[in-house]
């Protein structure tokens, strides 16, 4: 009588188990389910879908920074464009649609003899920028010459030149084959006030494109 009676207990301690058991795989396999989801997740994040990437890469200019664009400054085809990096700083230079790329064989000499003084003969030391000089956005910060003319190339923005492009002295032709990086002219750091006054008459990339599209669009930039 007594080993029928503990027979239901013996039998129900294996089901017990199986029970356990089965959620214990249940759990498991929620587990390796999760861990797929969240490593496909996470594959989606690091490789990005194919389909969705430009035909190009972005150029280093514009991984860094914000383009704009002063388009015929102080004169009809002198258009400049003004590259601002997130930390202030305003790097100036000819657009591709400048005039001077029209004339035969582009740009032949650059002379930083502007004005009452030799641009390239400023030299800005420490942190704090000594002995920057501050200019409007209409001074002369070069001149650009030709086979058959010559252009003044302005600051466009008002603020404190801390560096000209002195490479250029040597080796003008860097406008004619890279002005957007190599070939830029200078670089200006503007007060956070007077940014936003320029920053209003300048044009975005887009909005210079159209503007040269619709209008009097000059040749594009050629190397030749």
């Amino acid at each position: 009588m007594v080993d029928q009676a503990h027979k239901p207990e013996e039998t129900a301690v294996p089901n017990n188990l199986q029970q356990h058991h089965k959620q214990d795989e249940e759990q498991q396999q929620s587990v390796r389910e999760n861990a797929e989801y969240e490593d496909e997740e996470l594959h989606k994040l690091l490789v990005p879908d194919i389909t969705q990437l430009p035909l190009t890469p972005p150029s280093s200019v514009e991984s860094n920074f914000a383009s704009y664009f002063a388009p015929d400054f102080m004169k009809p085809g002198n258009d400049q464009y003004v590259y601002r990096h997130p930390n202030g700083l305003c790097v100036v230079g000819l657009a591709s649609t400048h005039s001077a790329f029209k004339d035969k064989g582009g740009v032949s000499a650059v002379d930083f003899n502007v004005g009452k003084s030799d641009r390239s003969g400023m030299k800005v030391t420490g942190k704090r920028k000594k002995n920057a000089q501050h200019f409007e956005s209409n001074t002369a910060l070069c001149k650009v010459c030709t086979n058959d003319d010559s252009y003044i190339i302005r600051c466009c923005v008002k603020g404190s030149l801390l560096e000209v492009n002195e490479r250029l002295i040597k080796q003008p032709d860097l406008l004619n084959s890279s002005a957007d990086r190599e070939g830029y002219i200078a670089i200006i750091m503007p007060k956070p006030a007077d940014w936003l006054k320029v920053k209003s008459s300048l044009l975005s990339l887009e909005d210079f494109k159209k503007s040269r599209e619709a209008g009097s669009i000059l040749p594009s930039h050629n190397s030749s």
